[in-house]
């Protein structure tokens, strides 16, 4: 969802003017992408986005062209879980990864990046990850989201 996201914000500023983080938070909500500001300000750190003048010397934000291509694809992402993770459950507010051992470090990386926006936090120890998120209704649909995945 991030890595979509995040997607959707350089396609937003190739095509619009975007001079504020509330037209970019304008641009995704038109694109079906309902996030907070605090969201769209670290994907702007994320995506290494700077402000400046573009060919036609409108002001806006750019993308730095060095910057910002994530260097693991969603695919990457998606192999790393289905081949770390053994099983995902849910209890009220929070989710259960099991792992296979030594691996959960790396499985939390890609839960973090594919569903970041959809938890509070997450902890990783050696065979076991457990995602915090606001409620049990939203538990529910990330464990969905990450067992298919599996």
């Amino acid at each position: 969802m991030k890595l979509k996201r995040q997607q959707k914000i350089l396609e937003i500023i190739k095509e619009q003017i975007c001079l504020t983080q509330e037209d970019l938070q304008n641009g995704l909500a038109a694109a079906g992408f309902n996030i907070t500001q605090s969201t769209i300000s670290r994907d702007i750190r994320e995506l290494k986005l700077v402000k400046g003048r573009d060919e036609q010397g409108n002001y806006r934000y750019l993308a730095n062209p060095e910057n910002n291509i994530p260097k693991i694809t969603g695919e990457r992402y998606h192999s790393l879980f289905s081949t770390a993770v053994k099983s995902v459950k849910y209890s009220l507010n929070n989710v259960v990864i099991k792992c296979e051992n030594g691996m959960a470090s790396s499985a939390c990386v890609a839960v973090d990046e594919l569903f970041g926006d959809m938890m509070i936090g997450s902890l990783a120890g050696d065979d076991t990850i457990i995602v915090v998120t606001e409620s049990e209704g939203h538990s529910k649909q990330l464990s969905e989201s990450l067992q298919k995945l599996l």
